[in-house]
């Protein structure tokens, strides 16, 4: 499944969870030039290098995609106009945006 989730993208790098993780799959991200930014499984007996910075950056959207989901108004999209809903999603940013 993970190829059909990539298709018809175009990137540098792929961002994923161990679940990910497979050969078959990094070898049809090198065959396409892109680079994985996957962890290894701890069962590898030789563990390949990623970008652990990069893989910290997706922990961060992912933790914010969960806190933007607690407005039930936007995981279910109540909006017909898609210029309402995105007066909605900036409003939740607003209020999900640390303050500074």
């Amino acid at each position: 499944q993970a190829e059909a989730l990539i298709a018809g993208y175009e990137s540098q790098s792929v961002i994923a969870d161990q679940g990910y993780f497979s050969q078959a799959f990094l070898d049809v991200l090198s065959a396409h030039g892109q680079v994985a930014v996957i962890p290894p499984r701890s069962y590898r007996k030789t563990p390949r290098d990623y970008d652990r910075h990069r893989y910290q950056q997706r922990n961060l959207i992912e933790r914010f995609i969960g806190k933007m989901n607690q407005y039930r108004r936007i995981f279910s999209r109540f909006e017909k106009l898609s210029a309402s809903y995105q007066g909605f999603l900036y409003f939740a940013v607003t209020l999900i945006a640390p303050k500074q």
